[in-house]
């Protein structure tokens, strides 16, 4: 039997008194096999990447301190989500003067889809459940959910995201179930103040071909600097921003008129690099820089395309490279297109 399937085994059998008794790197064993949808949960509830990882710890942290408080009547997989929600809570009161505002998120952070790969494939199977995974992982659902106040966040997430029971969610926030689905009743209203207008606006499922040609196009005029060729291609109520630069700007016009007043057109020497985030493509930009003799970092654009159109560019900066496994450099010979 291997080692995971000992720990899962070892999960199965535990009650109250053999969590308690565990050592540390055992009570880590058990735990970090929920690492990665810990953090995915935590992730939601924060729109920060590097957020979720101080919630996780923290989550960890807690649990080890109040393994003793484990009664076996949940799974140990529902009792980590608890902890770690509460830690989301705790964060997001210390972070309230820092409130989602006009439709910008500041501090929102892009999620790798190779991290999003490693989620326990039971998480994801069947139709259903795959399309609920990537539709509540999007940037513009992750943007929505950042605007509703804490707790019907947390109603939200529990209860639409992870289905569990208007009772279990009030136990875990010492509310009553009437206030749950009062509060669940408000965050999907606000939630549908914040998307898109339509849903599959928003939900695209599995990239298709026609997609991928989009993307290609963009890429490829983007290198090239194609303002023009580029503007075609938006929406025309196409939205662009980039966290944590202040603004969001709406409409083609005012898209590219911002682009153009940032000196784009200026620009020479560029190549990219496909990757994905957030079940969504994107495109890793690099610029040359002449002393160096190699293209560096310079921005990672996460698109939206609907109808055969973008109708969002989420820009980040290059500090968002490292943890996409994406490279630092790139030499003189690095192709154009997408990899």
């Amino acid at each position: 039997m291997g080692a995971h399937a000992v720990v899962e085994e070892m999960g199965a059998r535990m009650g109250v008194e053999d969590l308690a008794g565990l050592d540390e790197p055992a009570f880590a064993a058990l735990a970090e096999r929920h690492r990665r949808e810990l953090h995915v949960h935590c992730y939601r509830m924060l729109g920060s990447f590097e957020d979720a990882e101080d919630a996780v710890q923290d989550t960890l942290l807690r649990a080890w301190r109040r393994r003793e408080t484990f009664e076996g009547r949940s799974t140990l997989r529902a009792w980590l989500y608890r902890i770690a929600t509460n830690a989301c809570l705790d964060l997001l009161d210390k972070r309230r003067p820092q409130a989602a505002t006009g439709g910008e998120v500041r501090w929102l952070q892009p999620y790798p889809d190779r991290l999003l790969d490693e989620l326990p494939a039971d998480d994801t199977d069947g139709p259903e459940s795959r399309t609920l995974a990537r539709e509540t992982i999007e940037l513009a659902y992750v943007v929505a959910v950042q605007h509703l106040a804490p707790r019907p966040r947390a109603v939200l997430v529990l209860r639409d995201v992870l289905g569990w029971p208007a009772k279990d969610v009030a136990d875990l926030l010492g509310d009553s179930v009437h206030s749950v689905n009062s509060a669940l009743q408000r965050a999907r209203a606000g939630m549908r103040e914040h998307l898109p207008a339509e849903r599959q606006d928003w939900t695209g499922g599995e990239e298709d071909p026609a997609t991928r040609e989009v993307v290609r196009r963009f890429v490829d005029l983007s290198v090239a600097v194609g303002v023009d060729g580029i503007a075609a291609m938006l929406r025309d109520d196409v939205r662009c921003s980039m966290p944590p630069t202040p603004g969001v700007h709406v409409g083609r016009d005012a898209v590219v008129q911002d682009w153009k007043d940032d000196g784009f057109e200026s620009l020479s020497g560029l190549r990219a690099l496909a990757t994905s985030a957030n079940r969504q493509p994107a495109a890793a930009f690099y610029l040359w820089h002449e002393q160096e003799a190699v293209y560096l970092p310079l921005t990672l654009d996460v698109l939206r395309v609907t109808g055969g159109q973008v109708a969002e560019i989420t820009t980040f900066h290059a500090d968002q490279f490292p943890r996409f496994g994406l490279p630092e450099r790139l030499d003189g010979t690095a192709g154009l297109s997408p990899r």
